[in-house]
C-alpha cells in the first residue's frame, strides 16, 4: 500500500467547497433535517467517497449540490461554492432556481449518474436523442456533430455497436448497458465534477466491477473530480482517494482512504469496518453488527446523534452536547472520545 496523501494541500485547492450546508424537508408530520451543517471539500482530480448507511443523507447532499432537491425539501442554510474554470466563484446554494447560470453549470460542469437509470432516462426517447440533447443544450454544435460525439461517447463507455445502440430505447438495453448509457450522457460535456449516486447497486457483481473500473478510467482520461456515494466498503477501498462518513445528515469523520482503513477514529466508522465479512473467520462465528437502529428522522437524539448506538457513550457529555469536526491525524473526526477537555468535565 502506498503512503497516505494529505486530504488538502496548497497546490490542490477545492473544486467545490460546502460550508455549513443544511437541507431540510418541511413535511406534514414535522421537520426532517436531512442534511444538517455539512462541511466538505471536493478536490480536483480525486475521488471522494461518501459513506454511510441508507437514509443518512448522502443522496440529498448530492442533489443539493445540483439544486435538484424535490419539494418539500429545500436548502435553508450554508453555502456550496463552485470554483469555475474561468476563475468565477458561484454559490450554488444561493443561485436562483432555474437561472441561466445554474443551468449552465448543471449537466455541463457538474454532472450526475443516478442510482436507477430506468427512472432517469426518458422511457419513450431513444438513447441517442437524450445524449445529443444534452450536448446541444450546453454546446453550439450541429445535430450531425452531436450525433457523432454521442456515438463516440457510447463507444468510450464500452457499449458494443454504438451506432446501433444510439437508436435504441432504454427498455431495449440491459441494466449494465443502461448504466453505461447514463455515464455516456453524464460525460458528454466533459464535466469537471462527476457525482455518482450508488451507480452499481442494482447490478450483478461482474458488471459492478466493470462500471467502477470504467468510472476510474474516465476520471483519469477527463481529469475530473468524482464524488461517489456508496455504503459498500469494498468499493471505497477500491476507488477512493478521500472518504467522508455520514450519519443522520452530518459528517462524523473525514480522512484519506488509507487513514480510514488503517486507523478509523469515530466509533461509527469502526463499527462499519468491523461489520464487514472477512476471509479466515471461524465457520459459524457471528458477524459483529451495529446495535440498534438508525433513529427516526423526526426523533433525532439530543447531543451526539450516534450516542443511542455507541458502545463508548459518556453520560453527561454525549447526550448534552453536539460534537464538532476537529483535526485528528491527517483527517477530522466529530467525537468526544478524542477531546480530553470534554472527558475531564464529567
Amino acid at each position: 500500500m502506498m503512503p497516505p496523501t494529505p486530504m488538502h494541500s496548497e497546490a490542490q485547492k477545492p473544486l467545490v467547497e460546502i460550508k455549513g450546508l443544511k437541507t431540510h424537508f418541511f413535511t406534514d408530520d414535522g421537520l426532517v433535517k436531512a442534511v444538517e451543517g455539512v462541511d466538505l471539500d471536493i478536490l480536483p482530480d480525486r475521488t471522494l467517497c461518501l459513506l454511510g448507511e441508507s437514509g443518512c443523507g448522502k443522496s440529498i447532499l448530492a442533489r443539493s449540490i445540483l439544486r435538484i432537491v424535490d419539494a418539500p425539501g429545500r436548502i435553508v442554510g450554508g453555502s456550496i461554492l463552485y470554483h469555475a474554470a474561468d476563475g468565477r466563484t458561484v454559490d450554488l446554494a444561493r443561485a436562483r432556481a432555474g437561472s441561466r447560470e445554474l443551468r449552465a453549470i448543471r449537466g455541463s460542469d457538474i454532472a450526475m449518474i443516478f442510482q436507477e437509470p430506468m427512472s432517469s432516462l426518458g422511457p419513450i426517447q431513444k438513447i441517442g436523442k437524450q445524449i445529443t440533447e444534452t450536448i446541444r443544450l450546453h454546446r453550439d454544435v450541429s445535430k450531425a456533430e452531436a450525433r457523432e460525439e454521442a456515438i463516440d461517447m457510447l463507444a468510450r463507455v464500452g457499449i458494443p455497436r454504438p451506432a446501433e445502440r444510439f437508436e435504441a430505447y432504454p427498455f431495449e438495453l440491459s441494466g449494465g448497458m443502461r448504466q453505461r448509457a447514463m455515464i455516456a450522457m453524464a460525460l458528454s460535456c466533459q464535466p469537471r465534477l462527476l457525482i455518482a449516486d450508488e451507480p452499481t447497486t442494482a447490478l450483478d457483481v461482474t458488471t459492478q466491477a466493470q462500471i467502477l473500473e470504467l468510472i476510474a478510467e474516465l476520471k483519469d482520461e477527463f481529469r475530473m473530480a468524482v464524488m461517489l456515494i456508496t455504503h459498500d466498503l469494498g468499493v471505497v477501498a477500491e476507488v477512493a482517494d478521500d472518504v467522508a462518513v455520514m450519519y443522520m445528515g452530518k459528517i462524523v469523520e473525514k480522512s484519506d482512504v488509507y487513514g480510514l482503513f488503517e486507523a478509523p477514529q469515530h466509533p461509527y466508522t469502526r463499527a462499519l469496518l468491523n461489520s464487514v465479512p472477512r476471509i479466515g473467520v471461524t465457520t459459524g462465528a457471528r458477524l459483529p453488527a451495529i446495535r440498534g437502529m438508525v433513529p427516526h428522522p423526526l426523533a433525532r437524539p439530543s447531543g451526539c446523534t450516534f450516542r443511542t448506538r455507541c458502545d463508548h457513550f459518556m453520560e453527561g457529555i454525549c447526550d448534552l452536547r453536539e460534537p464538532q469536526l476537529k483535526p485528528r491525524g491527517e483527517g477530522q473526526v466529530a467525537c468526544f472520545l478524542h477531546e480530553e477537555e470534554a472527558r475531564a468535565d464529567v
